[in-house]
């Protein structure tokens, strides 16, 4: 498959991301009930929601905070946007982030803030049709086929895999693969399924990919850009049992493309950066760090107003001199000596235009200058320059 040459920032290994869609009425009141639920269970420690009436009235922002393994905290932020012209769809973006790298064994921050009741609709991935918990069965007319496939490689934050049925399967064959991945990937992953006499035209949808399903088979495509380190034949899977057993090496597949390095895209970026810059569900501890935080970067901040403050008096001052200097030119000598220049002031270069300045006007008032200009008298001579009878010597007697 092609490669991207381009290099990109990555999703720091500390955070989870998901988005999908609720389709139904009332996102935002199922999320509270849930909320309040997990904290009476004591399985968040604190939850908030924000006042989004800056963000419009269709938006709802909500915090939560839990810890995992004993003592690694996780703080989460989980948005909903109802979609324009629509009273019973919302689109929704979850991000997490660990104080350690994220485990996939964790819990999934999904199931903090939706019910885990399969019959809540809130598990839609962004592409409409799909859903992250069940069997997706490909559309039966080719350019839709081709659209979905296209579409949910390039547009969505979800892990894509699409799994061939070599023959029809029977019920043991129709469980998802999301109930054997990671908890942490249950709500990651869509999971499309080709049947028998798809062979052909799923191929022909991929192709423009890079990538191919074998016979019988699985692959776990590359997403758009394709992450770091992805080759076609690491994420393939020649055979999938679809007999109730556990498929092994597709779970694992699938967990290692979960491991790559994930592009950060704009949308996601901007994600992280409102959990990090925008999070409000502080504890006590961490309200007096950032007041602390805000002290020193005030302290900071007054102390480089103060250093400039005086490098512009300093500055001033030297304008001053040498401007008095120019105007006391054709007077007496100015008392005024050579300032000092400091080192390092950002107006050196103003200093020494100063200076020039000063010393032109030094160089008017030097000793005999005025005294040899043409037709003045000098002032200790006893007759003026010129007069005949200084000059005709006196009669003798």
């Amino acid at each position: 498959m092609a490669k991207s040459s381009t290099v990109r920032a990555s999703v720091p290994d500390t955070v989870w991301l998901a988005r999908g869609r609720y389709v139904g009425p009332g996102a935002d009141e199922v999320v509270r009930r849930r909320l309040r639920e997990q904290k009476s269970n004591q399985v968040i420690q604190d939850h908030l929601e924000l006042d989004a009436t800056g963000d419009g009235a269709d938006r709802r922002v909500f915090e939560a905070r839990w810890q995992v393994l004993d003592a690694v905290t996780v703080r989460a932020r989980l948005t909903v946007d109802a979609v324009d012209g629509s009273d019973d769809e919302y689109t929704w973006s979850l991000v997490a982030e660990a104080e350690q790298p994220w485990d996939l064994h964790m819990p999934s921050p999904a199931t903090m803030f939706w019910p885990e009741d399969t019959d809540v609709p809130w598990d839609h991935d962004v592409v409409p049709g799909p859903r992250f918990r069940d069997i997706n069965p490909l559309p039966a007319e080719d350019k839709a086929l081709r659209r979905l496939l296209t579409t949910a490689a390039r547009h969505t934050w979800s892990i894509h895999v699409v799994v061939h049925e070599a023959m029809t399967t029977d019920e043991r064959g129709h469980r998802p693969l999301a109930r054997l991945l990671p908890p942490s990937l249950r709500h990651r992953v869509v999971e499309h399924r080709a049947a028998p006499d798809q062979y052909q035209i799923v191929n022909w949808a991929l192709y423009d990919l890079g990538v191919r399903v074998p016979r019988g088979g699985a692959v776990v495509l590359p997403g758009t850009p394709p992450r770091p380190g992805y080759e076609d034949d690491d994420f393939t899977v020649r055979s999938v049992f679809l007999d109730g057993s556990r498929p092994s090496e597709l779970i694992d597949k699938v967990t290692r493309f979960a491991a790559l390095p994930r592009p950060l895209l704009a949308d996601a970026s901007a994600a992280v950066s409102e959990l990090r810059e925008q999070w409000h569900l502080m504890t006590v501890e961490e309200e007096l760090a950032h007041a602390r935080a805000l002290v020193a970067t005030y302290a900071e901040a007054l102390d480089a107003m103060t250093k400039s403050r005086d490098l512009y008096r300093e500055a001033a001052e030297l304008a001053h001199e040498a401007l008095a200097a120019v105007q006391d030119a054709p007077g007496g000598v100015p008392a005024v000596g050579r300032p000092r220049r400091p080192e390092g002031s950002p107006f050196r270069g103003l200093t020494k235009t100063f200076e020039r300045l000063r010393d032109t006007a030094a160089s008017l008032r030097l000793p005999g200058a005025a005294s040899e200009a043409p037709g003045t008298p000098p002032a200790d001579t006893d007759a003026p320059a010129g007069d005949p009878a200084a000059e005709v010597p006196a009669p003798r007697t």
